[in-house]
Formats: structure tokens, C-alpha cells, sequence
């Protein structure tokens, strides 16, 4: 008699184990959708539901689907590449204006000084 009780506990033990275990799985998706901050992870959250009625089917696909975007790169490797392209070219840019301003400074600081020069031959010849 207790052991018919006992078996009973485990049988119930197992099905809510089981129950929880399969929604807790369906979820992996959309929390790995909103760990990457993916802009379909609602989608990705309906669709883990939807596939709870399809045996999972349909889950590999969600998994997948979810992991294929990351925020810094986006969807996929080709706009790493363009975006490295675009930085180079600006960093170029970037480091011509620097060169011009240097190249400005120091004609800036040659006149300057050739104009102190003046200033100081001026005030002796005033000064004798």
C-alpha cells in the first residue's frame, strides 16, 4: 500500500518535472534573443510557444534564428567588413585634418616668433 502511494508521488514528481522542463527548454531562444538584444525577440518568444504545439519541431530553426544576430555586428559578418571600411576612411580623413593643423600651428608659431624678433630688434633699436 504505501509503495502504490510512493509510486503515485514519483509518477506525479516526473510529469511536473517533465511539464516544467519542456516549457523551461522552449524559452532558451528567446532568452538568448533578449541576452543579444535582438529586435524580433517577441517573434522569437511566440514562435518558441507555437512550438510547443509542433513537438518542438520547429525549435532548432528558433535557436538558430535567435543566435544568428548580434547587436555589434548585426546579422551577419558583411557589415563588420563595410563598417571597418567606413572607420578606416574616416580615420584617414581624421588623420589628414591633423596633419593641416599641425602643418598650420607650426607656420602660426613661425610667424609668431619671427613677429616677437621684430618686436625685440624694434624695442632696442628705440632703446639706443
Amino acid at each position: 500500500m504505501f509503495l502504490d502511494y510512493f509510486a503515485l508521488g514519483i509518477i506525479f514528481f516526473v510529469a511536473i518535472f517533465l511539464f516544467y522542463g519542456v516549457i523551461a527548454i522552449h524559452d532558451i531562444p528567446y532568452e538568448i534573443a533578449k541576452k543579444r538584444n535582438h529586435p524580433q525577440q517577441d517573434a522569437l518568444h511566440i514562435a518558441g510557444w507555437v512550438s510547443l504545439f509542433t513537438l518542438h519541431a520547429i525549435w532548432p530553426f528558433l535557436w538558430i534564428w535567435a543566435t544568428l544576430y548580434r547587436e555589434d555586428r548585426g546579422w551577419g559578418f558583411q557589415e563588420v567588413v563595410e563598417k571597418e571600411q567606413v572607420l578606416e576612411s574616416e580615420v584617414k580623413g581624421l588623420t589628414e585634418s591633423l596633419r593641416k593643423l599641425e602643418q598650420r600651428l607650426a607656420e602660426m608659431e613661425a610667424s609668431q616668433t619671427g613677429h616677437s624678433q621684430k618686436a625685440s630688434s624694434q624695442t632696442d633699436k628705440a632703446e639706443v
